[in-house]
């Protein structure tokens, strides 16, 4: 069992900026690689970006250029570097880690972006 809490949503200000953040406890040896994933109201949820736990990181792109996916394995923890925030950025951003045998996520972080 792999447990997940994300935190840093809130309201921001096009063309702002936030890092969002995600810890991990439980069975972190079991976890292969970790994700963000986003739903904005009316739509389904979509992948945001991913990172293995070697570091090798990819991008939706909607968001390349101005999102940056890390993880700190020392400290367990997730993160999401969202900058150049744009309102079609709003929604309830979801962490996620996984591997071949399970998927869990977090409870989500709401993001909004207007001005």
């Amino acid at each position: 069992q792999v447990q997940l809490v994300e935190s840093g949503g809130g309201l921001v200000q096009p063309g702002g900026s936030l890092r969002l953040s995600c810890a991990a406890s439980g069975s972190i040896f079991s976890i292969n690689s970790m994700a963000w994933h986003r739903q904005a109201p009316g739509k389904q949820r979509e992948l945001v970006a991913t990172i293995t736990t070697g570091g090798y990181a990819n991008y939706a792109d909607s968001v390349k250029g101005r999102f940056t996916i890390s993880r700190d394995n020392a400290k367990n923890t997730l993160y999401l570097q969202m900058s150049s925030l744009k309102p079609e950025d709003t929604a309830v951003y979801y962490c996620n880690a996984y591997s071949s045998i399970f998927s869990s996520w977090g409870q989500g972080t709401q993001v909004t972006v207007s001005s």
